[in-house]
């Protein structure tokens, strides 16, 4: 397959930066952007003739620049999502509303731009500084959810970065026509193609 150049917003850690060392091991040009530079760079380094990197914030004005070259290119989108998405966790109301409205403009996307292949996933939960943070100050959530969240920690279930940001990365190289507009958990069975 012809290397593909592939926008990775979110690249300095976590999910965004597995999604972005997935791509690049696959040999994939990627435009890495977050907030903080070094990791970028790191990247960079190693890649130096497959990576470009911009250390800023993405605005809307930004990303609708993207979508003439998208239609073109017959492009991708893969928006990162949650199970919060879709089942609701006491004091998460903004995040849980934030990526059901991802979810709402991957539809949207779907329809309104048939050119472009957009799909939202759910990465499960991934061992990210996002899951210490929860794990160290969640305690405004209800006990029971908050307990799970340990839990999956403490019993080693939480998912590795480069299990979902290996689906992710697969299906901005090559999501099929019949995902667009679609939510999805990471491991759903009409995925299997996209894991490892």
């Amino acid at each position: 397959m012809e290397p593909k150049v592939i926008i990775v917003t979110g690249a300095s850690r976590g999910i965004g930066l597995a999604v972005a060392r997935v791509l690049l091991q696959a040999s994939h040009k990627v435009v890495l952007i977050a907030r903080s530079a070094e990791q970028l760079q790191a990247l960079k380094e190693q890649y130096p003739e497959q990576v470009a990197y911009l250390a800023a914030d993405m605005t809307v004005s930004d990303v609708k620049e993207t979508i003439p070259h998208l239609r073109k290119t017959k492009g991708r989108i893969i928006f990162t999502s949650s199970g919060a998405a879709t089942g609701a966790y006491t004091a998460w109301a903004a995040y849980g509303s934030s990526k059901a409205a991802l979810n709402s403009l991957a539809k949207h996307v779907a329809v309104e731009e048939p050119d472009i292949i957009s799909v939202a996933i759910s990465p499960g939960r991934v061992d990210t500084d996002m899951q210490k943070e929860i794990r160290e100050k969640g305690t405004a959530m209800a006990p029971k959810e908050y307990e799970t969240f340990k839990a999956d920690f403490e019993q080693g279930r939480l998912v590795r970065p480069e299990q979902s940001g290996g689906v992710i990365a697969r299906l901005a190289v090559d999501a099929k026509a019949d995902l667009s507009g679609k939510y999805f958990k990471w491991d759903a069975p009409e995925l299997v193609e996209y894991r490892q």
